[in-house]
């Protein structure tokens, strides 16, 4: 199986299903660098105080409220790009916070994460539900005005249309919750998978859980009740919803179990 046209951006390329014994995953390129955060702004910079006591601004890859995951002084690890002509040289990829039980847990803030990691999971057969497709193809336009994260194809069943959320958020662990802010995009997307299964065709809402501590999940109503309302409504109409928790470090990141949707 190959994805075509799919960058991963990690530490390689996508190319022939691996056995599903083999667990894919997304390798930092090189040792992250530890630090904590003095403050996180303008959505995209976060400023970083580096364990010899030096200040810089970081690349923050998460344009969402952070909620739970930017208050200063939390532990983060950051990676540093090679390229001399980049403008921000270290990029923010993990945060540590409380999990809840006195102890802490490692977070990934890299919203554009999850799909790679789904694209190496579902070449490697991670995701049960989600096996048995001939053809995988990335950002397909469908819809009105909508791309989707994935469509799966097989000359043997209807094509199935595949829409990837980040989660980070979890107020009450083992509790992870989306979104954790009004998501009127997202839920958008809730609407267009419906629509797709009218059609006769399959549609799964994966949500990736970017953290080990959590094993339920659910639509976070009291801070964007429309998401949470149209979440029920796709389910209703036959949109799949499943939900993946990750195996985190600062050496690699792998999507490694499902947890429960708690409606």
């Amino acid at each position: 199986m190959v994805i075509k046209g799919f960058h991963l951006g990690f530490h390689r390329s996508i190319g022939a299903a691996k056995p599903a014994s083999v667990a894919p995953k997304m390798n930092f390129a090189s040792p992250l660098i530890s630090g904590r955060l003095v403050q996180r702004y303008k959505r995209f910079l976060a400023d970083i105080e580096l364990d010899d006591g030096s200040i810089i601004t970081a690349h923050c890859p998460n344009s969402g409220a952070m909620l739970g995951v930017n208050m200063p002084g939390l532990k983060v690890w950051l990676s540093k790009s090679p390229n001399p002509n980049r403008k921000l040289a270290y990029t923010w990829e993990l945060v540590e916070v409380p999990d809840g039980s006195g102890s802490f847990t490692k977070v990934g803030i890299d919203t554009h994460l999850p799909n790679k990691l789904v694209a190496e999971a579902l070449v490697g057969g991670r995701i049960p539900e989600l096996t048995g497709y001939a053809s995988i193809r990335p950002e397909v336009k469908y819809a009105a005005a909508s791309r989707v994260d994935f469509l799966l194809t097989d000359p043997d069943r209807p094509p199935c249309w595949l829409e990837v959320k980040n989660v980070h958020l979890s107020r009450t662990p083992p509790l992870a919750e989306f979104p954790d802010c009004k998501a009127a995009r997202s839920t958008r997307h809730l609407e267009d998978l419906a629509a797709q299964v009218r059609e006769g065709h399959r549609a799964v809402a994966l949500f990736v859980v970017q953290r080990e501590d959590c094993d339920r999940f659910r639509a976070c109503a009291d801070l964007d009740p429309a998401f949470a309302a149209g979440l029920e409504r796709a389910a209703d109409a036959g949109v799949e919803v499943l939900v993946y928790a990750c195996a985190m470090s600062t050496g690699a990141i792998r999507i490694s179990r499902r947890i429960a949707w708690d409606r």
